[in-house]
């Protein structure tokens, strides 16, 4: 066993960090308080290869394994875990194309994605279907040799602002295999948006889309008609334990923080670190959120093995975000009243990392997936 980076993985890490450093970690708050993503942020993002991680060479991508994609999401959510969310769907959407499009396709569609002119969105969440998505109600009516998307998709990110989406849809019967997938342009005029207003993640945002008899194609369709459910199950498999790694990188930021405070703020007579009630809850949070990295990194590296990879990315899923979640909770309390003003970052953190509970499934949806392993499914909750 081997719990290092290789020399490329270490070189590209080290320049993540110092472009996190420069040009993300700055904007962190500005861009919380604006409430909007800067214009110029895919394009910065592509600069380094962020946005094309999982996008084959000859078509402008990095062809990156799933580890050195993990290793990029923990890095740049050290400094703005809002900015990641882009490296995230494009990731996430791109390994949904390549496993299930045309080459043709792959051709139009995913150079866009990794020079950062084109951001996508995953367009699965309904106003009445969440974790229950293989239920979805949003149809593709047929109409000549393609169909028409009607019906509303909810709790978009990066709703307002992607150009084009991966949307799911009914094509056919009731259940996961009526479901289908499309390449969809998102400025088409039958599309409405509507912005939510969220606690975190505010840079980015979220979105509701109506779509009024959107028409697509049969060049649109991404694999085989029914199998969009199957598809994107197949890319949450790996996106999970990316999103966990984001996950971690903020609260590796916040506990660097605190131990720094504690380092530095004098009380009775020392540095406050020096008192049990101080250190012995950091050591604690510090602790479980080793456990958590490498749940994650397990799940990525037994993908880029070829192994059976989804009890542990669905294990990383409910534990990274609850255990960094409790990791900038114990971090904003050793900061004392210091910690509960608006001139710390450690409230932002919470509330942004706070939404990966739910995002991608809940933790509820992550235990079933284990427990069925664990138990068998015969014994396990239906």
């Amino acid at each position: 066993m081997h719990f290092a980076f290789d020399p490329d993985q270490e070189m590209f890490r080290r320049e993540l960090a110092s472009f996190a450093e420069k040009q993300l970690a700055p904007h962190y708050r500005s861009d919380d308080r604006a409430g909007r993503m800067r214009p110029e942020l895919p394009r910065q993002m592509a600069s380094v290869g962020l946005t094309g991680l999982r996008v084959p060479e000859r078509f402008g991508g990095q062809d990156a394994d799933a580890v050195t994609t993990g290793m990029a999401a923990e890095e740049i959510s050290r400094a703005d875990i809002n900015a990641c969310y882009i490296l995230l769907v494009a990731a996430l959407n791109s390994d949904i194309l390549v496993g299930n499009a045309s080459e043709e396709q792959l051709a139009r569609w995913l150079p866009p994605i990794a020079d950062g002119s084109a951001m996508s969105a995953l367009v699965l969440t309904e106003p009445e279907h969440g974790s229950d998505a293989a239920n979805l109600a949003l149809r593709a009516v047929p109409e000549g040799s393609g169909w028409r998307l009607v019906g509303e998709k909810t709790s978009i990110s990066m709703g307002m602002l992607a150009d084009t989406g991966v949307v799911f849809a009914r094509t056919g019967g009731p259940g996961a295999r009526g479901v289908s997938a499309f390449y969809v342009d998102l400025h088409d005029e039958r599309i409405a948006r509507t912005a939510l207003d969220d606690h975190g993640g505010r840079a980015i945002g979220r979105a509701s889309l109506h779509f009024d008899g959107v028409p697509v194609g049969a060049d649109e369709l991404i694999g085989q008609e029914g199998a969009g459910f199957v598809s994107v199950m197949q890319g949450f498999d790996y996106s999970r334990a990316v999103i966990g790694l984001m996950c971690v990188g903020l609260a590796e930021a916040a506990l660097d923080d605190a131990l720094e405070y504690a380092r530095t703020r004098e009380a009775f007579g020392g540095p406050i670190g020096r008192n049990q009630g101080v250190a012995f809850p950091l050591v604690e949070q510090a602790t479980r959120l080793a456990g958590a990295r490498h749940i994650c990194y397990e799940a990525l590296w037994r993908k880029d093995q070829g192994l059976e990879h989804s009890v542990a990315a669905n294990m990383a899923k409910w534990f990274a975000p609850k255990t960094a979640g409790e990791v900038v909770h114990q971090a904003l309390l050793t900061f004392g009243h210091a910690g509960w003003g608006s001139d710390s970052p450690q409230g932002q953190r919470l509330r942004d990392v706070m939404a990966f509970e739910i995002a991608d499934g809940t933790a509820q949806v992550a235990k079933l997936v284990v427990a069925r392993h664990l138990l068998g499914r015969k014994f396990a909750p239906e």
